[in-house]
């Protein structure tokens, strides 16, 4: 069992080499990493749009391109440098679920293409597309269920 003095420099210690962290900081580091990932997003929709292409088919090259360069980033190492710093701000858009199955893959590639690609690479989004696709199912229950009673 632990004395007090045993105890109060535990506490210390923990105090000492817990990270803390500045909200606001973080807050602004997320909004200029989402801001660059949106705008390049946005040159690239401009760009394709310049070039003749309808709406619909600039806006698929533009979430293809986005992946791609999150997964090149990725299989380069640089994107988690990027989520380090900026955080939410480069998880949130696309490229960060393009990261999130990426980085799995390419993690697990030493354990085989069966059991370590097929098995793992959805070892993270793989939560985010169940709950998506539930929560997605759930709602058009209600909103069926809405129009059928009158209410919707």
């Amino acid at each position: 069992m632990m004395d007090e003095k045993s105890k109060k420099e535990y506490q210390e210690y923990v105090k000492q080499v817990t990270p803390t962290h500045n909200l606001w900081l973080q807050m602004g580091k997320a909004f200029i990493v989402g801001g660059i990932i949106c705008v390049l997003g946005q040159a690239v929709l401009n760009t394709c749009k310049g070039m003749g292409m309808e709406q619909e088919a600039s806006g698929s090259w533009t979430a293809v391109l986005l992946v791609l360069g999150s997964v090149l980033l990725t299989g380069f190492n640089i994107y988690p440098s990027i989520v380090k710093w900026g955080g939410a701000g480069a998880l949130v858009p696309i490229t960060g679920f393009a990261n999130s199955v990426a980085a799995p893959a390419i993690e697990f590639k030493k354990e085989g293409q069966v059991f370590g690609v097929g098995c793992k690479i959805f070892t993270i989004a793989g939560p985010v597309i169940l709950y998506g696709i539930f929560t997605s199912w759930v709602l058009g229950l209600i909103y069926w269920a809405g129009k059928w009673l009158g209410v919707f």
